[in-house]
């Protein structure tokens, strides 16, 4: 017992070293795969995602882009770097640094992109950069220190344009945290719960042309917009709470030259959302609102005092909304209260935020409104009934009604006839399916969408000032309609088979219709379209015909410039052989491109080949030898004769109709009724009826001591007989034996015998024959010499 468990453990122990010695195998090899950095010809090195610890030993000065990130690095030292003193971009974030020695960065003087995001660095060192005059982009941002450094981090980075700092742990900037800046292009500080600032921290920058702040409270919003009257252009505010902002400056503040304001997931009430209107009231240079994501806890109360606050309405003309969420949607007031600051508005865009109507008075308040965007809405055919009622977007030149809820396209360009400006209009992305013979539209349309609308045919429904039409993406097979002024047609993602006829286009400079089942195209429909300058075919299923190619190979140049996705997107669809490769390599050999006409030509050479055939082996009398072949070889499968075999008869008769006559009339008398009586078989008479005619022939040959053979010219005329006695002659001759006699019932030349009874002639050359003599008195001893040589 002890002894069975001793085994066991052993069996096991020795399993689990097994086990883990391969999964340590494993997992050295795979250790090996992902700590291999690779690096192209320019000097770009990729070890992303590798698992390194360190930073790879081995770079020189030819690396010029080193993309370390999503590793496990947590440690820099001064020589790790030494040695690239042409990097130009480094790439680390991501990664567990906490440690970077002071001058692990110095050599690298042509630096332009430094990214330490999202790593442990508990604080940051001025040295790191001070060697670095020709960074441009920097970020920091994601790491754990509280302040941007115990002294100005950036006075030696004159070229910075791009700079991200900060994280959860900074609660303070001070004067000298920028110190050195004087322009950027992107700045983004992150400091959701910053709690100083101290004015004048970024006056030191004179131009900002993007700020991105990420603060969660706005109680100092005000002092950071006063620092930043004079500089900056576009501020972006994220992730902030404005349930309490109080939007208030100095008496003595100057106006700011801010055109553009990003809120990006902020969260406003009622009450917030009148001191951003304020706001928007003291930025007088003030062009573009946006709000990306952002949630109102309000119902649109905005209460008539604060708004009355407003006098300056300043210069803003774009106002873009995506994805605003309204909590009590359902109780929403009508925005009356602010319809006379959108007089101004020139571009609205509204998307993606349930929309379902736009107020007639709010339409008719937005006076110098071109361009107006509510796409991804539930607008409908009822909803703009109200909207676009007389007097609505007076300037409105553009619409995009696209992915909503609209089904009737009669009864949308109906509706938009009051929008007598409009120009551009796009539906797409709703559902008409069916089109109606015929619709209103607006006078001045002359860009119509209405692609991704589930349409199955085209009618004159569409209007016939159109210069650009989009009706790609639908299930139309056919396209049959004139449109005189068309500049731009886009036909993608549809069922078409061939080209749109170019006479109905007589101005078209670009199509696209790529995505069809068009099979081919051909030089003479290019040609037609005499003004199109460009064309997308390509995603076709086309069929490489001799003829398709061959137009292919010879008009490269004209495919190249006429087609903008040549070659790349031009497949072959068939033969099955070619399928999937580009149109412009296949070249098919003459047999595949003219098979067609060369199986004809076959069958017609194998036809002619077979008539004279035919003709040939009637005229050399072919049939004939054939079927003496087959008897032959029918013959050669029949037993021998034998010496012990049974003769039945004297005598095997062989010959011709013609010759009938004289055979049973004179030969079977005279030799029948001798005394002793010969026994001739002759087929009339012997011949078992029901037998086949070549084992008659056989056996009665077999059976005979004797074959006569009677020649005469009718003989020789009569083909030498049927072909049932012509085998007799080619089974005797074959046998070579001498139990042949020839009778020669009248004088025949031997020219005249033909020339495939070749061993008939030899016979006759050399073997003697008896002569049927005309005269009586010679005749008793013809008969003699017969039953003579029938005895032999």
């Amino acid at each position: 017992m002890n002894m069975r468990l001793i085994l066991w453990i052993m069996r096991h122990a020795m399993w689990t070293v097994w086990v883990l010695w391969t999964i340590i195998g494993l997992s050295e090899e795979g250790a090996l795969k992902q700590t291999s950095m690779s690096c192209d010809p320019v000097g770009a090195c990729d070890g992303h995602s590798r698992s390194l610890g360190t930073i790879p030993s081995g770079l020189t000065e030819a690396v010029k882009q080193l993309d370390l990130s999503f590793n496990k690095i947590s440690h820099i030292r001064e020589t790790d770097l030494q040695t690239c003193v042409n990097l130009e971009a480094l790439l680390l974030q991501s990664n567990q640094i906490s440690v970077i020695e002071p001058n692990s960065f110095q050599s690298l003087k042509n630096l332009k992109r430094l990214d330490l995001s999202n790593n442990i660095l508990s604080h940051l060192l001025s040295s790191w950069f001070n060697s670095l005059s020709s960074l441009q982009v920097l970020h920091l941002q994601g790491n754990l220190y509280p302040q941007l450094g115990q002294s100005p981090l950036f006075l030696h980075l004159p070229n910075l344009r791009v700079l991200k700092v900060g994280n959860n742990n900074i609660l303070e900037l001070q004067k000298q945290d920028f110190e050195g800046l004087s322009m950027l292009e992107d700045f983004e500080i992150e400091a959701n719960y910053l709690q100083k600032y101290e004015p004048g921290s970024l006056k030191s920058i004179h131009n900002i042309s993007h700020l991105a702040v990420s603060i969660k409270e706005p109680i100092l919003l005000p002092d950071i917009m006063v620092d930043l009257a004079r500089s900056l252009q576009c501020l972006e505010l994220r992730n902030t709470d404005l349930a309490n902002f109080d939007f208030s400056l100095p008496s003595d503040a100057s106006s700011p030259l801010i055109e553009k304001i990003i809120f990006r997931k902020v969260q406003f009430t009622d009450k917030s959302f009148a001191e951003v209107l304020k706001m928007y009231s003291f930025a007088s240079e003030l062009l573009e609102v946006v709000f990306e994501d952002c949630e109102l806890n309000g119902i649109g109360n905005w209460e008539d005092v604060s708004l009355s606050k407003i006098e300056n309405q300043g210069k803003m003309e774009t106002i873009t909304i995506h994805r605003l969420r309204i909590k009590d949607f359902f109780s929403f007031y009508d925005l009356s209260s602010v319809y006379s600051l959108l007089g101004g508005i020139k571009k609205i865009t509204l998307t993606s935020s349930k929309v379902f109507l736009v107020p007639c008075e709010l339409s008719r308040n937005l006076r110098s409104l071109e361009y107006f965007d509510l796409s991804d809405g539930l607008m409908s055919e009822n909803s703009l009934e109200n909207s676009a009622c007389e007097g609505a977007w007076p300037s409105l030149h553009t619409l995009n009604f696209s992915q909503n809820k609209f089904k009737s396209l009669e009864k949308v360009g109906e509706l938009l006839l009051t929008v007598k400006t409009l120009t551009h209009l796009d539906i797409s992305k709703n559902s008409f399916d069916s089109m109606p013979d015929s619709c209103q539209w607006p006078k001045k349309l002359k860009y119509l969408n209405i692609s991704s609308t589930k349409t199955y045919t085209v009618t004159p429904c569409i209007p016939q000032s159109l210069e650009i039409l989009d009706i790609s993406n639908n299930q139309l097979s056919d396209f049959h309609l004139h449109l005189p002024h068309l500049k731009e047609l886009y036909l993608s993602r549809n069922k078409l088979k061939t080209l749109p006829d170019a006479a109905n286009f007589p101005n078209l400079v670009a199509m696209n219709i790529s995505e069809n089942t068009v099979h081919s195209f051909s030089k003479a429909q290019l040609e037609s379209f005499q003004t199109m300058g460009s064309l997308a075919a390509g995603g076709n299923n086309f069929i490489c015909s001799c003829e398709f190619l061959s137009f292919v190979h010879n008009e490269q140049a004209l495919l190249a410039n006429i087609l903008t996705d040549w070659p790349e997107n031009y497949l072959c669809d068939s033969p099955f052989q070619v399928r999937g490769k580009r149109v412009q390599e296949i070249h098919l050999s003459f047999s595949e491109c003219y098979r067609g006409p060369l199986v004809a030509a076959i069958c017609s050479f194998l036809f002619l080949l077979a008539l004279l055939t035919g003709v040939l082996c009637y005229r050399f009398h072919g049939i004939w030898y054939m079927k003496m072949m087959w008897a032959w070889l029918q013959a050669k499968r029949k037993p021998r004769k034998n010496i012990d075999r049974e003769i039945c008869y004297d005598a095997f008769v062989s010959y011709s109709e013609g010759d009938s006559n004289w055979v049973e009339n004179f030969m079977v008398q005279e030799l029948e009724n001798f005394d002793p009586p010969f026994r001739l078989c002759l087929h009339k008479r012997d011949f078992v009826p029901g037998k086949w005619i070549i084992d008659n022939i056989i056996d009665s040959i077999d059976k005979s001591h004797k074959t006569l053979f009677v020649l005469s010219e009718s003989f020789v005329k009569s083909e030498w007989c049927k072909y049932e006695l012509d085998f007799s002659h080619f089974r005797l001759f074959d046998e070579n034996n001498d139990a042949a006699i020839l009778i020669l019932l009248e004088p025949i030349e031997k020219k005249a015998i033909p020339q495939r009874f070749c061993k008939l002639r030899k016979i006759m050359n050399t073997k003697t024959y008896l002569e049927w003599p005309r005269d009586e008195a010679q005749q008793e001893l013809f008969w003699v010499s017969l039953r003579a040589a029938i005895k032999s």
